[in-house]
């Protein structure tokens, strides 16, 4: 069957409609995009946009099928993590 949306430009969300989409507040994905867990997004002019295709794929990290399913990737909470950036280790750097 063809994509019925083949040919068509990508569907781009600004913050709020993408947090709707994916059932989160909008201070969530604010906070994802901060710390680098979120989802791919651009910047176009001052706004921020979210492809549907990239928001999919990063929902699709997260599927498992068992609490014991370990496929190697994860969608991380929304908070520092230094394996992400050693800005958020703590360290002083010199």
């Amino acid at each position: 069957m063809p994509d019925p949306n083949a040919g068509l430009p990508p569907r781009y969300l600004r913050t709020p409609e993408a947090a709707r989409f994916l059932g989160l507040s909008g201070r969530t994905l604010e906070k994802h995009r901060t710390y680098g867990t979120g989802p791919r997004y651009s910047k176009i002019g001052g706004r921020v946009v979210y492809a549907v295709d990239d928001l999919q794929a990063w929902v699709s990290r997260g599927e498992k099928r068992s609490t014991s399913d370990n496929t190697g990737d994860t969608v991380l909470p929304a908070k520092r993590h230094a394996a992400i950036s050693p800005a958020y280790s703590g360290e002083k750097r010199s």
